[in-house]
């Protein structure tokens, strides 16, 4: 369709700190609040109109629903997002593990508490267009917003953007998974209306587990002590809709999990739509999945309705903002981590975190319950060039099976800690993220909770 050519313009600067974290999601919001607890200026840039990205944006509310007893779980950060919910009230007991599911709504006020309480400079409703460079180094980005084209100007820049949008537009090499083997993106839903005591009732009298994961479409690879764990699936409704002709036949991956029932009826992060090969950076895949996966959801709500115990009144609550994108670049980083290290607890001297034995994807699934954990290393989080950008969340580099683990919103936090520490040390010792102090990094992480070891 041919080509425009964009007039050349002049950008103010609007701000310059010296930590820009870009994306506030659990990697971002957690690169922001450890950089500006180790004394640095900074400003935390989100497309949207709330922090806390997968939490908040997306619906997804089970933090940690990984963790059971035997677990040796991350602290930190990560950990302080789910003890500040809890101590707002702003929680409810998971229902399959030792730990709490977040209120999406109201983490939102959580998120804006933590980062006003750290000094941040807020700054929501702009989007991230083009890195500013100088030769290898990246001097601030260029967003975009209703105020139209905006400059912030910074000497260390986190990329949380979930795709590596800044790492990509400053030259850093990635890969990205094909298509075809994308873990499945998820619509994130809640009910409300959920007669309490039926489904509890139910719920005993027909206990699923992560057995009954596996159907015709569908196999997971576990240790095989995962099998006989409870697990909150639903499939039956959906299948005996689909035999009333309430679902069409081709709709047989309608089924998964829920997260969390409240005293008050509400049944919230239905995690039950996915689409396999749904690309998170092709507008296209996202606006034709956000609308098939909002009439899947509908589908999937009047089952319940018509085949669930106690749920003949639920109605819809609300939608996540966004499709759960779980898979699409990752850097070529100065380490990348190998499914050896996220199999079997690997070590590093570059340690910024721990995360537990807890793989997520590929057909795999592996609950951390008997201790096992392996470390996060720095290293996973620099770029090869660009002297002055690190990465957070679920971009940093490793291979597929390594990505089923670290993309987990904990391990994220993990890695989002590890980078703002690391990017304030930067700025306060004139280092360059590939030239790294570790002791210092180390000490600054061990000084805000974080465990290393």
């Amino acid at each position: 369709m041919g080509y425009i050519l964009e007039p050349a313009r002049k950008i103010e600067v609007i701000k310059e700190t010296d930590v820009l974290v870009v994306g506030s999601g659990p990697g971002g919001l957690s690169a922001a609040l450890a950089a500006a607890r180790a004394g640095v200026s900074v400003i935390l840039v989100e497309r949207f109109g709330c922090f806390g990205g997968n939490i908040t944006a997306v619906g997804v509310e089970g933090f940690a629903w990984y963790r059971h007893e035997g677990t040796v779980d991350s602290e930190g950060i990560g950990r302080e997002f789910e003890n500040r919910a809890i101590e707002m009230g702003a929680t409810t007991p998971e229902p399959q593990s030792d730990s709490h599911a977040l209120d999406g709504e109201a983490f939102k006020v959580v998120a804006d508490n933590m980062v006003l309480e750290a000094g941040i400079t807020p700054m929501l409703h702009r989007c991230f267009v083009e890195p500013v460079m100088e030769g290898q180094r990246i001097k601030g980005i260029i967003t975009e917003s209703k105020a139209g084209r905006e400059a912030i100007l910074a000497r260390q820049v986190v990329d949380a953007t979930g795709d590596g949008d800044v790492a990509r537009r400053a030259g850093v090499p990635t890969h990205k998974t094909p298509k075809e083997e994308m873990i499945a993106a998820s619509v994130l839903f809640s009910i409300s209306g959920v007669d309490r005591q039926e489904f509890i009732d139910d719920l005993k009298a027909n206990s699923q587990t992560y057995k009954d994961w596996e159907s015709g479409e569908w196999s997971v690879e576990t240790t095989g002590k995962e099998d006989a764990m409870f697990s909150p699936f639903l499939r039956k409704p959906f299948e005996q809709a689909m035999t009333a002709g309430l679902i069409p036949a081709n709709l047989n991956t309608i089924s998964g999990t829920w997260g969390a029932l409240y005293e008050t009826g509400e049944l919230t992060y239905l995690n039950l739509v996915h689409f396999a090969e749904c690309d998170g950076t092709d507008p296209n895949d996202l606006t034709r999945n956000e609308i098939e996966g909002r009439r899947q959801a509908v589908l999937a709500i009047e089952a319940l309705r018509r085949f669930h115990p106690g749920c003949a009144r639920v109605k819809l609550r609300n939608f996540g903002m966004t499709l759960g994108i779980r898979d699409t670049y990752k850097i070529d980083a100065l380490y990348n981590m190998t499914e050896a290290d996220v199999r079997h607890q690997g070590r590093f001297y570059d340690s910024i975190g721990i995360f537990p034995e807890f793989v997520d994807g590929y057909g795999i699934l592996i609950l951390p319950t008997t201790g096992r954990y392996f470390q996060m290393p720095y290293r996973a989080l620099v770029p090869k060039s660009v002297s002055n950008l690190l990465v957070a969340g679920r971009i940093t580099g490793g291979d597929k099976i390594s990505h089923a683990a670290t993309r987990n919103m904990m391990c994220c936090a993990v890695s989002g800690q590890g980078a703002g520490a690391a990017a304030a040390i930067s700025v306060k010792h004139g280092l360059s993220s590939q030239a790294m102090d570790t002791d210092l990094l180390q000490k600054e992480l061990q000084r805000q909770g974080a465990c290393l070891h």
